[in-house]
């Protein structure tokens, strides 16, 4: 690393290095910031520039995660694939191919993240079925409507939308199958520890 940049410069170096290796991929300006203690855009970016002008990094105009180490060993399953176009689920339509692409990391990765695999059937008119996996965020509230992780008498785990009442306190997890029949609870029996954010489903 060039001997002319500065210990802070260093230090942005070091967490767009560590974020890649944790996430694979870099970080945008404000989730570098945030790693530095820095609030200024500016500031952040000034430092980017240094690593520029000392041949560490470079920077891509027009993309989200710009930022590009030079020196970096390609990354095991970066979570990025080219966006080709537009395509219509009605009549037939030209499909345009287009130079971009699309940042997986923006759809599944995050802190306090994580992945559960589905089993039965009672979200799938929700879309989601048995054997799709979907990405949890981890919180203790949510809102009406929300696909919900929640954990019952602090025992029996559960994937449903959730609705709060508010004439008696209580909860009522939502099946998305008609076949099924709603669960009320006390506010007390359930507690939230997660939100769904995401889904995966693969065809092979």
């Amino acid at each position: 690393m060039s001997s002319e940049l500065t210990d802070r410069q260093r230090q942005a170096y070091a967490a767009i290095r560590d974020h890649l290796a944790r996430h694979g991929v870099t970080p945008k300006l404000h989730e570098l910031g945030r790693a530095l203690g820095i609030r200024s855009r500016g500031v952040v970016h000034r430092h980017v520039q240094a690593l520029v002008a000392a041949g560490l990094v470079e920077v891509e105009a027009g993309r989200h995660r710009g930022i590009r180490l030079l020196d970096a060993e390609p990354v095991p399953g970066a979570m990025e694939l080219p966006l080709l176009g537009r395509i219509v689920a009605g009549q037939p339509l030209e499909a345009i191919p287009d130079e971009t692409s699309v940042d997986l990391g923006e759809f599944f990765m995050g802190p306090g993240r994580f992945v559960l695999r589905v089993q039965g059937d009672s979200m799938i008119e929700a879309g989601i079925l048995d054997g799709d996996m979907v990405v949890v965020k981890q919180a203790e509230r949510a809102a009406d409507g929300d696909i919900v992780v929640a954990l019952i008498d602090g025992d029996e785990a559960t994937l449903k939308r959730i609705r709060h009442n508010r004439a008696d306190g209580s909860v009522t997890l939502l099946p998305a199958n008609r076949a099924l029949a709603p669960m009320i609870y006390p506010a007390s029996r359930v507690r939230i520890q997660g939100v769904v954010v995401a889904q995966l489903r693969a065809y092979f």
